[in-house]
């Protein structure tokens, strides 16, 4: 199973989109995928009419009090599962930060062993934070998707990411060797969206996908649907990128994964 992880630490960019597509266009050509939700907002889980304050999520995971089945909940579309998300993620991670007689990095990484025959992909939205269940995420990940919105803030944060990245990997996950900025609510009109996108690739170091999520109206509306943008309005722009993203994810992994069994 490959294990993605989506961050930023702005709002806004496309995180919880990317991640509901994603997970569904993975799924819709027969990938096994389990999605989670790993922001206490709960955007992924509300986007699949699966958010609820009663039922356990990532919060059990963290606290580490519930089975497996007891945490994955199905879908209304075939081969896609999610682990939800509630305000109860709060309560989890101070518990998880105030006890020192459990490891605290790699709740999600012992819960995944449990399913990773069952999936071929975890696709964990994150919050826009840097808190110990993002740690979590990051040290269960061998992929990040960074997505970026090119305005006047652009680069704000970015640092940070960055610097825990690289601490994750170099002091708990040596296999989170995949980091790549996804460029979303793209004008390909605006000039100074293509510029940007230089200067992304320069101060960043990191590799940025070829694909580029155009703006479009339709986004908002397939949230408030509360369907995938590919159901909702297949012949969007929008529609059309994340297809040609999914299809460019699958690619990188396939070859990752030549390169490492030589």
């Amino acid at each position: 199973m490959k294990t993605i992880s989506i961050v930023n630490l702005k709002g806004g960019v496309g995180k919880s989109i990317t991640a509901r597509d994603l997970s569904y266009n993975f799924s819709s050509i027969g990938y096994r995928v389990l999605l989670i939700d790993n922001d206490k907002q709960g955007d992924s889980s509300r986007q699949y009419n699966r958010r609820s304050e009663d039922y356990p999520g990532i919060d059990a995971i963290m606290e580490g009090y519930s089975t497996v089945h007891e945490i994955i909940q199905a879908t209304d579309y075939k081969n896609l599962d999610i682990i939800t998300a509630n305000m109860n993620l709060i309560t989890a991670n101070k518990k998880v930060m105030m006890n020192l007689k459990r490891p605290q990095h790699d709740r999600i990484q012992r819960f995944l062993r449990e399913v990773e025959n069952e999936y071929d992909f975890c696709i964990i939205d994150n919050a826009p934070d840097i808190n110990i269940s993002v740690i979590n995420a990051l040290s269960a990940s061998q992929y990040v998707i960074i997505p970026v919105e090119l305005d006047d803030n652009t680069m704000e944060g970015l640092d940070i990411i960055m610097e825990n990245i690289r601490e994750v990997k170099e002091y708990i996950n040596p296999s989170l060797k995949h980091v790549n900025v996804l460029i979303t609510k793209y004008d390909n009109q605006n000039k100074a969206h293509r510029d940007a996108i230089q200067e992304v690739k320069e101060k960043l170091g990191w590799p940025v996908f070829d694909t580029r999520i155009r703006t479009s109206r339709k986004v908002a509306e397939s949230q408030k649907a509360r369907m995938p943008i590919s159901l909702y309005s297949k012949r969007s722009a929008a529609a059309i990128d994340y297809q040609a993203f999914t299809e460019e994810i699958l690619e990188k992994v396939e070859k990752n994964e030549r390169e490492e069994k030589k």
